[in-house]
């Protein structure tokens, strides 16, 4: 009889936000000194209150509303006890029975509930035989997510982090890049032969969508064959090692209970419906374009599903993509010809010459566009066109005219480069009379050359196989 795998997801986001959570200190746990962004509140001296921090409230709520959760009306922060050197308190502010958001769905994945809390400190055990702790991660605010227990394969598991890292970064509240720890996800593991969970096996430690892929196929293996050797799985946390490509037990799995949540009672309960800056159609109104529209979008345009997640896989280019399609009327023949050059040839300057996005005006590049549907330019020279335009003041128009490179499509004026090509390539040409079509390709690349790229090229064929007969 077959195992059933039972997953459930637990995703940590660092959210985008100027200061803390509960202070003034600079949101900055990565880029600065350790230990620089800090204060009394984030350090739990003595006599310190926490306040809240409204934007990250804000934050937690628009992603509601982007998900259909439902919105609590009376929420509250918790104490959650446990000592370790990364906690200052001895205790993490977060919350458990009153969370913001409850229910919801992401990519087909039911959600149990998200809540807000502040991270932790961030320990470095290679020090030789001392640890060291950096404070500037402590007090930055904190979304989690937790997934009902409905996924059943790590396929499923690795779509709905994507999606939760594109929706996240889509909203702006978090660029949840997973290498960096500003978005952690955890899963929960059971395997069972009936309708019944199995013991529950929490891995850590999965910081990137292939690692969670991984984890998850590794430790289902390890679960039933643990069973079928007549072991019995222990409720426990478990870490991914990355070199082993195994997990490995780290410490007995806590219960709610271990860490004593109450009530924090230095924070004031709050009731969500009547806070004027946490008002549903305010919110509703800094809502952008959500990835599932977006696709809808796209697709209705004949963009294919492979071109649209490349575009998706990137706000910068996405953004870049959506100013485009208003200056090209969202006509489909360009929008496809503007997405083939941004997913090949745009993205290849971005990363191969390092050249910035910010130095492209999205008005030349549609510009660009235009001038290619036209057959006002050719190829060779749109492709040159484009890696001129970067910083550029002057339109592609102006600069294909100065260059002398607009298309040309008269006969009369391509007629001698013709001559030309056919007079300085004779074993081509000798080839090509002997029955070889092919050559004609090279004939044509010739003409192509010798008029930068600027002649048509259906024209130039023409000519080249009239002249031949």
């Amino acid at each position: 009889m077959s195992y059933t795998p039972t997953i459930g997801l637990e995703v940590h986001a660092e959210l985008k936000t100027v200061s803390k959570m509960f202070c003034g200190c600079k949101n900055e746990p990565h880029g600065s000194e350790p230990n620089t962004n800090i204060c009394p509140i984030c350090m739990a001296h003595p006599g310190t209150l926490p306040v809240p921090n409204e934007k990250a409230i804000e934050m937690v709520l628009m992603f509601g509303q982007a998900v259909g959760a439902k919105t609590a009306t009376y929420s509250e922060f918790d104490r959650k006890n446990y000592f370790y050197p990364d906690i200052p308190k001895a205790y993490q502010i977060s919350q458990y029975a009153y969370p913001f958001l409850t229910g919801g769905e992401l990519e087909e994945v039911e959600l149990t509930r998200v809540h807000l809390e502040e991270d932790t400190a961030r320990s470095q055990h290679d020090k030789g035989e001392e640890s060291v702790v950096d404070f500037n991660r402590a007090g930055v605010p904190l979304m989690e997510l937790v997934t009902e227990p409905v996924v059943h394969d790590s396929a499923t598991a690795g779509r709905f982090a994507r999606e939760l890292q594109l929706l996240l970064r889509t909203l702006g509240i978090s660029d949840a890049n997973m290498e960096k720890g500003e978005m952690r996800v955890e899963a929960n593991i059971s395997v069972s032969k009936d309708k019944t969970f199995g013991t529950k096996v929490e891995v850590k430690n999965l910081n990137s969508f292939k690692s969670v892929e991984s984890a998850i196929e590794y430790e289902i293996n390890r679960q039933i064959e643990l069973i079928e050797s007549g072991g019995t799985v222990i409720q426990e946390t478990r870490g991914w090692d990355e070199v082993k490509l195994k997990t490995f037990s780290q410490r007995t799995k806590e219960t709610a209970k271990d860490y004593r949540y109450f009530p924090d009672p230095d924070i004031s309960k709050m009731d969500i419906q009547k806070h004027p800056a946490f008002n549903t159609s305010l919110l509703a109104e800094k809502m952008p374009v959500l990835p599932k529209f977006k696709r809808d979008l796209y697709r209705n345009l004949g963009l294919t599903s492979e071109t649209i997640e490349v575009i998706l896989s990137s706000l910068e280019i996405d953004n870049f993509f959506s100013k485009t399609l208003k200056l090209l009327d969202e006509d489909s023949k360009k929008v496809a010809l503007a997405a083939n050059y941004i997913t090949s040839d745009v993205m290849s300057l971005l990363t191969q010459e390092e050249a910035d996005l910010s130095d492209l005006q999205p008005e030349h590049f549609a510009e660009l566009i235009n001038l290619l549907a036209e057959k006002k330019i050719g190829s060779r020279v749109g492709k040159d066109l484009l890696s001129e335009l970067f910083g550029s003041t002057v339109g592609p128009f102006k600069l294909a005219e100065q260059a002398n490179l607009l298309q040309v499509s008269d006969e009369s004026s391509l007629k001698p480069i013709v001559e030309e090509v056919i007079t300085e390539n004779e074993s081509v040409v000798t080839e090509y009379k002997a029955g070889k079509e092919i050559a004609i390709k090279f004939l044509l690349g010739q003409g192509m050359k010798k008029t930068r790229g600027s002649a048509d090229p259906q024209v130039l064929e023409k000519l080249l196989i009239e002249s031949l007969k």
